[in-house]
């Protein structure tokens, strides 16, 4: 055997990013399996992208690159099924709307424990008062602008619409948070009802 290691040959045009999208795909469904990131290492990525360790290396530095970059690719797949419930609605249904990104919120978060956690336990380090940095502020960003449509549409709020976002947002958080520390499967059924209620206590 060659002692000296294979330099692997670069990638064509628009394919690395192609192999980075499926590194994290393995990333995504490792992590699934095990449940949290723990046992979460490049080794094991790579085995289940059936590619060489050293190819995820091209893209991420060490573990806790490939940790960030699944934070992120898990929150670009949040935001997109937040985004497609709100689209699957008629547009002038502003209401329905919000609270369709919420049960999406609710539904990612059950059907993806390990994910969910991951996605909460790293968030970015910010002041006290500060709206929230990264990813996970752009979710809410979407939600705010779901708001705001509700103010132009005629529906008033008891809050400025980025208020009224992240108190939701909290308290759908809060509600699915307390469901994975003590999973009861009767409860489930609970939930999005109670995030509707959250969301009817915010207009006025």
């Amino acid at each position: 055997m060659d002692p000296t290691p294979q330099q692997r040959a670069r990638n064509p045009w628009g394919q690395g990013e192609r192999l980075r999208g499926e590194i994290l795909e393995a990333a995504a469904r490792l992590l699934s399996e095990l449940g949290g990131e723990e046992g979460l290492t490049i080794r094991g990525v790579a085995r289940a992208a059936g590619i060489a360790p050293a190819s995820i290396y091209q893209h991420f530095a060490d573990k806790n690159a490939l940790v960030h970059g699944l934070i992120e690719y898990d929150y670009e797949r949040l935001a997109a099924a937040m985004a497609e419930a709100d689209a699957a609605l008629p547009a002038e249904q502003v209401v329905d709307r919000v609270r369709a990104q919420m049960h999406a919120y609710c539904q990612f978060a059950l059907d993806s424990p390990g994910h969910y956690r991951l996605m909460l336990n790293n968030r970015p380090r910010r002041e006290p008062g500060e709206p929230p940095k990264g990813p996970l502020g752009k979710v809410i960003l979407g939600v705010t602008a779901a708001f705001e449509r509700c103010e132009q549409a005629g529906h008033k709020l008891r809050l400025p619409a980025e208020r009224s976002a992240v108190m939701v947002f909290v308290a759908t958080h809060g509600l699915v948070a307390l469901w994975h520390a003590s999973p009861d499967e009767r409860q489930l059924d609970r939930i999005e009802p109670m995030v509707s209620e959250f969301l009817s206590l915010v207009f006025a």
